[in-house]
């Protein structure tokens, strides 16, 4: 099996960095790629950033035409929606990954991100994934995204400080680190703090090749999208992501077919 993990900011250390976690957690046989788009915001912060960083996005998708899979490495989970419209096999954002994990090992958990405008993103994908009620804080660090990838930098510190205030104020049984440029830290804070630090890069690892074997396509949202585009004849744009028109096309006709059974 082959996973593409796409991290959606152009940092490359970062991308480095997700690459070696995601090979880390991966099964016997699975092969894992990274990419990161070489255009868009540095980092993702908030609504601002992810609205420029899906074009870059949606063309690392359409350049990979062997995946078995792709995985979305920010924690927002930018762009997961089109990306699944885009693609014809499983698409997995991490934080969403993160959050099914952790309501499977804990009754309540904490997120810990980096900057207070992440906590609103979140938030929102928690009420729309339906976890909101066991998630019991979403908290900010203070830290930006890019101090995590400088060397000597006291995030760290500043995120297992966080950590500790969810334990006693939340009554968190397990921390999720909302951010793909915690992906290191992991390991080293939760033998630091005593329960489970779930990084949202290896539960998408982990996830990827079940979801690969059970369902071959993001079928639900994928057809919702071109039932769409088929009831408001909306034509392919001229600028059709590399290797996506094929893909478009078949899904296009699939649409048709469900379209004929449901008027039968």
């Amino acid at each position: 099996m082959r996973i593409h993990v796409i991290n959606p900011n152009t940092t490359v250390s970062m991308t480095r960095k997700i690459e070696a976690a995601a090979r880390a957690a991966a099964s016997p046989g699975v092969e894992i790629l990274a990419a990161n788009p070489a255009y868009g915001p540095p980092s993702i912060e908030g609504y601002f950033d992810e609205a420029f960083s899906l074009p870059g996005l949606l063309e690392e998708i359409g350049k990979c035409r062997d995946a078995n899979a792709f995985i979305v490495a920010c924690f927002d989970d930018t762009g997961l929606e089109a990306a699944r419209c885009a693609a014809d096999v499983p698409v997995i954002g991490i934080g969403e990954a993160a959050f099914h994990v952790a309501s499977l090992i804990a009754h309540k958990f904490s997120v810990v991100t980096t900057l207070a405008r992440s906590l609103a993103p979140i938030e929102q994908n928690l009420v729309k994934y339906g976890l909101a009620a066991r998630c019991a804080r979403v908290r900010a660090s203070n830290v930006p995204v890019l101090a995590l990838e400088e060397p000597g930098s006291e995030a760290r510190h500043a995120i297992q400080d966080e950590i500790e205030r969810a334990l006693v104020e939340d009554g968190a049984e397990a921390i999720v680190l909302g951010c793909a440029g915690m992906t290191d830290l992991a390991r080293d804070l939760e033998q630091a703090i005593g329960v489970p630090v779930l990084d949202g890069v290896a539960c998408a690892v982990a996830l990827a090749p079940t979801a690969q074997h059970l369902c071959c396509a993001t079928c639900q949202a994928l057809f919702g999208c071109l039932r769409t585009l088929l009831a408001t004849q909306v034509k392919l744009p001229r600028f059709a992501l590399p290797g996506t028109r094929g893909r478009r096309d078949r899904l296009m006709v699939a649409a048709r077919s469900l379209e004929a059974g449901d008027q039968n």
